[in-house]
């Protein structure tokens, strides 16, 4: 999962990997609450509390991209199996929250109206992360999803840089 963030990154050595931590997410918006929960936790658990607001954010705007435009519209959301992961991932210098999806879609930043209720999500991510991408998830679980065709779903990530330790 990690490969394509490296593209344009200086080298990253893995034994360098100071934390990771996954959470599976039901298919619900009431997940989004769950997932800034579960950030609040794993960054406070890494020292890293001061930056909970800026990766927060992000968070909530990658798994609410996942659940409204990567899950199956027809498929009931209370019965369908989870299929979206939220990963943290922390180096020395850097953290990535990637989130996991069942859809190959690729996401579209869009130009909201100013009178749009929605729209900004990537604007937000481009602005509060130092940068973002996303690529094809190499296997979203063993057996297909439910609704998906198949299909092998995809990661949205963003980095941020954290301060070099002194």
């Amino acid at each position: 999962m990690l490969e394509p963030l490296r593209q344009g990154l200086p080298p990253i050595d893995p034994s360098a990997v100071s934390g990771s931590a996954t959470c599976t997410l039901p298919p619900r918006y009431e997940a989004v609450g769950g997932a800034r929960r579960f950030t609040r936790s794993t960054l406070g658990g890494w020292g890293l509390s001061e930056r909970f607001d800026d990766v927060a954010l992000v968070v909530s705007e990658l798994v609410t991209n996942a659940l409204r435009h990567a899950l199956p519209a027809e498929a009931p959301r209370d019965t369908q199996e989870p299929a979206v992961r939220l990963h943290l991932m922390r180096w020395t210098s850097r953290l990535v929250c990637a989130v996991r999806d069942p859809s190959q879609a690729s996401p579209v930043a869009s130009e909201a109206a100013d009178s749009a209720e929605s729209g900004r999500g990537l604007f937000l991510v481009e602005s509060f992360s130092d940068c973002w991408g996303w690529h094809p998830s190499p296997v979203l679980t063993t057996e297909s999803t439910p609704g998906t065709g198949g299909a092998r779903g995809k990661v949205v990530w963003a980095l941020f840089r954290l301060a070099d330790p002194v």
